[in-house]
């Protein structure tokens, strides 16, 4: 369970980490103010400033986010009427650093009980001094200016230069898509990694070997190298044929036709079942042959990440054209179940497992559900058209419709991991 934890923990967090920073380093570069990359969820253990980004560690080490000036943060600079802060000033008097915080002082602080400010466009606060209410004050504040927020963390203000919503339509929608981008290629290298540590690229061949232990295959007479060319007269020319034909037959009597130096017989076996959730498919025990050439296993990690995203978009056609079910869905509690069988295979099984996950991760964001990285895509889009932005009440009330659908769909989705993986 320990190790299980262990790499659900590294697992999570590499995808959601690779993710974000895909994010981060797209806004940075496009001039977006990021103002804060955290790693891990929950409580601040430390943090550390350098070029207008605070970079968190928190508590629960389960993937991180980014915070990107005016995009979902802008509460974070609104001052009420009546809040209590301390200003530092520079050598010309211009607020360099306000505090909200009770957990950090700042060295010869002004007390100020703030009155009214704006922290975008015209950067300033007013407010009473040492709370007399008889000295109301206005200051300027910089624009590279601290706020330490009450949780004692330092980030800096987001003036509207800086501001995700006033960035140019092609900015934006290439740092939405820059996290899609960064899934699809750590899916990449991975699988080519994986190449690497098994000594070979998998060829999409009817060409199998058998396992050693365990395979019904090579207790019927297959060996290594032999060619399936077809189950119950269904022609397998290719790796997939063969895995879709014996996967939709568990625990049944199947008729093969092998090949092999040319010679051909007719095999039959009984499958055996293996079990992914509730589902059964059959397996016969054999795998892919490997390519062992350096170039195959470089270009593995494309052709595998083009050809599991295929399968997954046809999957997800399906789902859309009348034939959905709970059960094609995933959340955590399937991923920490899955991470547990992956954890069995070594580090061959996670690196498969990250790169499985990635490349599902990159097309759920793909799709254009609002508060998804793809609704936010295809609104960048229809502001590209109409050449203006959508109203910001707008967007707010289309953002906050998708993120309930997402949070309904994953209460029902991780209701049904639990049933499936641990109650069945």
């Amino acid at each position: 369970m320990i190790i299980t934890i262990i790499a659900f923990i590294i697992v999570f967090g590499i995808l959601v980490f690779v993710h974000e920073f895909g994010h981060f380093i797209v806004a940075k570069k496009s001039g977006i103010m990021v103002r804060e990359f955290s790693i891990g969820m929950g409580p601040k253990l430390f943090y550390y400033r350098h070029n207008s980004t605070t970079y968190t560690v928190r508590l629960l080490p389960l993937g991180g986010y980014v915070r990107m000036a005016g995009s979902a943060d802008n509460e974070s600079q609104e001052l009420e009427p009546g809040t209590p802060v301390s200003l530092q000033f520079d050598d010309n008097q211009v607020v360099n650093s306000i505090n909200t915080s009770k957990k950090q002082t700042l060295y010869q602080g002004l007390p100020l009980e703030v009155t009214n400010c704006d922290l975008e466009k015209n950067l300033f606060i007013e407010g009473f001094e040492n709370g007399n209410e008889e000295s109301k004050k206005r200051y300027t504040v910089s624009h590279d200016a601290v706020i330490i927020e009450h949780d004692g963390t330092a980030v800096q203000i987001a003036p509207n230069d800086v501001q995700f919503q006033n960035a140019p339509v092609w900015k934006k929608l290439i740092t939405n898509f820059a996290g899609i981008f960064n899934n699809i290629l750590l899916a990449v290298i991975a699988f080519s990694i994986l190449s690497f540590l098994q000594g070979g690229a998998p060829s999409n061949t009817n060409t199998v070997n058998v396992t050693p232990n365990n395979s019904v295959a090579r207790d019927a007479g297959i060996k290594n190298g032999d060619k399936i060319l077809s189950i119950d007269g269904q022609k397998t020319n290719t790796w997939k044929d063969l895995t879709v034909a014996i996967q939709s037959k568990p625990n049944q009597k199947v008729n093969l036709k092998i090949a092999n130096n040319d010679a051909e017989k007719n095999i039959s076996l009984k499958t055996q079942s293996a079990k992914s959730g509730s589902t059964k498919y059959g397996v016969i025990g054999v795998t892919q042959t490997l390519n062992h050439s350096f170039i195959a296993k470089a270009l593995s990690g494309f052709n595998q990440t083009w050809n599991f995203t295929k399968l997954l978009v046809t999957k997800l056609i399906s789902m859309f054209s009348g034939h959905f079910s709970l059960n094609d869905l995933g959340g955590p509690v399937a991923i920490f179940a899955n991470t547990s069988q992956a954890a069995k295979l070594g580090i061959d099984g996670i690196v498969y497992f990250i790169a499985f996950l990635s490349i599902n991760l990159a097309i759920i964001n793909f799709i254009p559900i609002p508060a998804l990285d793809g609704g936010k895509i295809l609104l960048n889009i229809i502001e590209a058209i109409r050449r203006k932005p959508a109203s910001e009440k707008v967007e707010t009330i289309v953002t906050l419709v998708g993120f309930a659908f997402i949070v309904i769909l994953m209460i029902l989705v991780t209701l049904n991991d639990i049933q499936r993986y641990f109650l069945h």
